[in-house]
């Protein structure tokens, strides 16, 4: 018999209905990571990403980095399977029809083939650390106080030091396919971004008409504006 937490924003309907049919022990709560924060005593962490696709994977991410011991299963509709990647840090899907039998077979193979936890190695480049696995960062040992978007943003900068990207790509890569939103809130959230690094904004350099690059330390601020 496994633990189950469950992780909805829906109330009116049932996440798993085959779970009724089964004995394991199941708990649900509200699709927020510090559901999971304050504490967790589950073998499987299942996401609910039936209607809102976006803000499940997100979720998923963030479980992923901070609970990567644990199996993490996503539902979905039928349509939601061709827009998941690996990304998204899921080990396995199930369609919200799912039968008992094959339910519980996938928690029995999830659990079972969970791998060892390993610790990943901060990223480092230019005075900036972050840290995946606790969802921190520093710029020289201080401590950034970062939204999630924010957080996301400045780890793929970190991961992809001089490389200039432009705003589209930008948000394709850190908000993903299904954000609606214009350009403009790239250019938002680098200039928070920026306020938030002080001394060291000139990090983030403007690319007059094509974007913005990420600066190694040694290298001057060339366009910046």
């Amino acid at each position: 018999m496994a633990r189950l937490l469950i992780l909805t924003s829906q109330t009116d309907t049932e996440v798993l209905p085959a779970l009724g049919l089964l004995q394991h022990r199941v708990r649900q709560v509200p699709a927020r990571a510090d559901q999971v924060m304050a504490g967790v005593e589950a073998d499987v962490l299942v996401v609910d990403g039936r209607r809102d696709l976006a803000s499940a994977r997100a979720l998923c991410k963030i479980l992923h980095s901070g609970f990567a011991e644990i199996p993490l299963l996503l539902v979905l509709t039928e349509g939601g399977l061709s827009v998941v990647t690996s990304d998204w840090g899921v080990d396995d899907l199930l369609l919200d029809g799912v039968g008992p039998a094959e339910l519980d077979a996938r928690l029995r193979l999830c659990i079972g083939r969970t791998p060892a936890p390993t610790v990943a190695s901060p990223l480092q480049t230019s005075g900036v650390t972050i840290d995946e696995s606790s969802y921190s960062a520093r710029v020289q040992g201080r401590p950034l106080d970062l939204t999630y978007k924010e957080f996301e943003l400045l780890r793929f900068f970190v991961g992809n030091p001089g490389r200039v990207f432009t705003r589209e790509q930008l948000l394709s890569e850190v908000w993903g396919y299904d954000y609606f939103g214009g350009t403009r809130t790239v250019d938002v959230h680098i200039r928070r971004l920026r306020a938030k690094l002080g001394d060291m904004e000139q990090l983030i350099v403007t690319i007059r008409n094509v974007g913005y690059r990420f600066n190694l330390a040694e290298e001057g601020t060339g366009e910046d504006a």
